[in-house]
């Protein structure tokens, strides 16, 4: 490629983004040319920034990586997305895929996997990383023997961003603020996940939170 690909760097933690900016860098054909320290940030730098690809961290705070993910994919159609995580995990895999990103990059071989994910996303091919593929297409084996489709998503989008914030230690009032909906719309919606997921009280949300990788604990 006669230009390099240029690259928005999402990650709340610094030192992560320094390291994988390191790798980024080192490339010819790779350029980091925005960073951000959380999703919104994220999709507001790539609404003023020419990129290329998005490289997203799943937890971050404000609006998680793959909620940042499905906003970009609506406002920037053309942007190609990668999800960056320590998260080992099938479901989140899906998620991002649902997203809109074309690959999903463990934090823990980033030196390794991350340049060749970066130019598949690029090339619109989807990169899984080495080792996932058995056992991904088991456990899709296994649906199909069951009978089920691929897991369902338990929430809406509208209730995992508040979720993310109820979590995070968001009154009602700063949540209906930050995503300009009324309080008691936040208050129906917060009732709408203490049913749907089966728990009491915010602490138990947060816990829900943690466990899908909505908030760090």
């Amino acid at each position: 490629m006669s230009t390099p690909i240029r690259v928005l760097l999402a990650d709340d933690h610094t030192l992560v983004r320094r390291g994988v900016r390191l790798i980024l860098d080192g490339e010819p054909d790779l350029t980091v040319v925005a960073e951000a320290g959380d999703g919104a940030e994220a999709v507001a730098r790539a609404r003023e920034t020419a990129v290329d690809l998005a490289v997203l961290d799943v937890a971050m705070p404000r609006m998680t990586g793959l909620q940042a993910a499905r906003e970009l994919s609506r406002r920037l159609p053309g942007l190609h997305i990668l999800i960056l995580t320590m998260y080992d995990n099938e479901e989140y895999f899906f998620e991002a895929l649902r997203a809109g990103a074309s690959g999903y990059v463990l934090k823990s071989v980033a030196d390794r996997d991350l340049v060749e994910a970066c130019r598949a996303a690029v090339r619109d091919e989807p990169f899984i990383y080495p080792g996932a593929e058995r056992a991904l297409v088991r456990s899709y084996l296994e649906r199909l023997h069951r009978g089920d489709g691929l897991p369902e998503r338990a929430i809406t989008e509208r209730e995992e961003e508040i979720l993310k914030l109820v979590a995070e230690g968001h009154t009602s009032k700063e949540i209906g603020e930050l995503l300009f909906i009324s309080a008691k719309t936040v208050e129906r919606h917060r009732a709408n996940l203490l049913q749907k997921l089966g728990v009491r009280d915010r602490l138990e949300l947060t816990r829900y939170a943690i466990r899908a990788g909505l908030i760090e604990p």
